[in-house]
Order: structure tokens, then sequence, then C-alpha cells
């Protein structure tokens, strides 16, 4: 079997999208002997084509590369139709546009608390200080958390974040185990105090019925774990990623400063350039041809979103950021298919505020050193340092 690419070689932020062009045009269909062997579907067709074909192309065997569950199944993403449609279905109504607007204000407040600690000091790390808070103090307040669980949560969910991408797998193992903890514990917490279903997610899991029966107990815990984590790490990145792209395009900074209505066109069009996945999985049921290589059956398929989103026989100008793009809507940052983000208006949500308030915090800011990479199966910045111009 061939060795196209390394997911594990030294890259800087820009490297993987130069990497992604190059197996884009002369290797679309990639494999790697890393992790014990995988394919990688560059193009935007075959990308979601598989992500939107669950019959053929399934994720209840692994839904990510590298594969880091190794404890129990968590639904949605870890189930097939029809299995994880109850899931989402519990989960849905409170993720609506309409729903999550009325989280705008908390937000806000939440990114102005932690970016006025950063103006104070002059700027910071825009990832340590700002972007790997903010989610989890939102996700906190959706999920009706008390202040002690998100200390934890805070703590526990950056202590995973550096694991999975240090590939540190005893550190992840651990980790990881203490999400169950805290996912158990709130399970635990909603069956003595239970809120209503139509205003809390876990309320909402012990509640669904599937022919008159209530869903599993440990599926809704892994269902609970899944939303702690994915809920975390993708904004923190792309805040990353947008605040790397702003330092260092200045003109297009003072633009969105100057017109905060163009904010969520902007958001749009970050999503699509930085889309911060890489190692979503799917594997095929039978063996399967693309672009004249077979896949066998049952190995594992990484759909690169990130690669996707730059496929330059879809997005004219692939690499340039244009605010009036006429086909966002091809963008693939959300996924397809039936594990399309079930949280994306929230995520939405979250990246509009971050940036109006980032641009709001000062009259402009600058990198203060190079952005540094995430490695798979995330993309974009792990850190980016910044400093602020101070008002005149």
């Amino acid at each position: 079997m061939s060795h196209d690419f390394d997911p594990l070689q030294l890259e800087t932020f820009d490297s993987p999208h130069v990497e992604y062009a190059r197996l884009r045009q002369g290797c679309p269909v990639a494999h790697s002997d890393t992790w014990g062997g995988f394919w990688a579907l560059m193009k935007h067709a075959d990308v979601a084509e598989a992500a939107a074909d669950w019959r053929s192309f399934v994720t209840s065997k692994q839904n990510v590369v590298p594969k880091v569950a190794f404890t129990g199944r968590r639904p949605p993403l870890h189930l097939d139709p029809p299995e994880h449609t109850p899931y989402r279905r519990a989960l849905a109504p409170l993720l609506t546009e309409r729903r999550v607007e009325r989280l705008r204000p908390v937000i806000r407040g939440i990114c102005r608390e932690l970016l006025g600690r950063m103006v104070s000091a002059g700027g910071g790390d825009v990832v340590a200080d700002f972007s790997a808070h903010m989610p989890i103090a939102t996700f906190a307040h959706w999920m009706n958390l008390d202040p002690q669980a998100v200390r934890e949560l805070t703590e526990v969910g950056k202590r995973y974040n550096i694991a999975v991408q240090s590939n540190d797998v005893d550190a992840t193992k651990e980790s990881s185990l203490w999400l169950y903890d805290m996912a158990r514990a709130i399970v635990a917490d909603r069956r003595a105090n239970p809120l209503p279903e139509n205003e809390d997610a876990t309320s909402a899991l012990l509640a669904a019925r599937v022919d008159g029966e209530p869903l599993p107990d440990e599926m809704i815990v892994g269902t609970i774990r899944q939303v702690l984590v994915v809920g975390i790490i993708a904004p923190s990145v792309m805040i990353g990623s947008i605040a790397a792209h702003l330092g260092r395009d200045q003109a297009l900074q003072a633009r969105l400063r100057s017109d905060p209505a163009l904010v969520p066109a902007a958001i749009d069009e970050f999503l699509r350039l930085y889309t911060p996945y890489r190692g979503f999985a799917r594997t095929a049921l039978t063996d399967v041809t693309i672009r004249g290589r077979t896949i066998p059956a049952g190995e594992p398929i990484a759909l690169v979103y990130a690669s996707a989103n730059r496929d330059e026989q879809v997005f004219e100008g692939a690499d340039e950021f244009r605010l009036d793009r006429a086909n966002m809507k091809d963008s693939v940052a959300f996924g397809r298919g039936p594990h399309q983000c079930v949280g994306a208006a929230l995520a939405r949500l979250e990246l509009i505020v971050a940036l109006e308030e980032l641009l709001a915090a000062a009259p402009g800011f600058k990198l203060a050193g190079e952005p540094q990479p995430t490695r798979f199966p995330e993309i974009g910045a792990l850190s980016t340092p910044i400093s602020f111009v101070k008002p005149a």
C-alpha cells in the first residue's frame, strides 16, 4: 500500500493547506500508513458524497482519525441512522437559531470579560486566554451547569485537547474518563433534579422514548460526553485561526471593525477558509473505487473537510478570503448528511459575537508571534499571540 502523505510531519499554520493542494492535484484519494493505515478524501465532491451516503459509508465503526474513542459509544456521532436519530431529535430543538439566540448577551458578556483582561495586559494568546475559555463558559450556560462543574470542565477540557493534539494516548484516555465521570454526574443530577426538557439537553435525553422505552443510560452518558467535547475544541481553534488571518490582514481587520454588519458574512467565509476539521472518519461497508483507487471494505477513511473547502473546482480563488462569494452554500464546514453538525447555529453565533468583541476591544491588534498549529484531527491555530494597539 502506498504512503502518500505523513499526517505527523512537522507543520506550520499554513503548511497543511499547501500539502492538501498538492494532494488534490495529484493524489485526491490518498493513503497513509500512520495509525495503522487510513485513507483520506481531499476533493469536495468525494467528501460531500461520502458524508451524505450513510448507507455505504458508516460512522459507527470509527468516527475520527486517529481513533481516540477508547471508552464506549457516544451518540449521535458514533451511530448511524436510524439508531442515531432519537439522540439528534432530543438535542435539535435546543440548538435552533431561535433558541440559541437567547445566549447572545451571555456570550457577549463572557467575551468582554475575557478580552478585558487581555486588553489590560496589552495582549496575550487569543486561544489560551480567550477562545479556550469562551466556548466552555457558553456551553455551561446552555447545559445549565453549576459553577463547580464549569471549573472542572474548563480544566479537563483543556487537558483532553492538549492530549489529543500531542497524540498522547495515555493522557487522552485519562482525560476522556474524567469527561465520562462528569457526564455521569450531570445525568445523575438531572434525574434527581429534572429541568423542563425544552430547556435542558440532559433532561430532554432522559425524557426521550423509542417505542415507548427510554434511551439506555450509558448511551445518554455517551451523548453528554460527546457534546461536552465537540462544543469546546472547534470554536477555540477557529477563533485562533480568524485572529491569525486578521493579524496578517490589517486592511480587512479595519474594514470589519468599521462595519460590524459584515461580520456574519465574514464568519461564513472564515469557516470555509479555516474549516477546523480534517479527520472525521467513515468506513466503507464494501470495497469502493474513487477516482481509480480502490479502498477496501473496513478501512478508515478521513473526510478532509478542510481540503474540500479549498477545492479550486468549487471555490474560485479558493485560498483567498472573499466576502462576496455566491456559492457559500457549497461549504462543508459543518459537514453534510445525517451527521451535519447539530450545533451549527450555536457555533456560528459564538464565532460572530467573539469576532465582534475582538474587533471592538481595541483600535487594532497585530500578531506578536507566529500562530502555532494544531495536529490531526483538527486543523488551525492552537496558539495565536497578539498585541493590542493602544487607544490614541
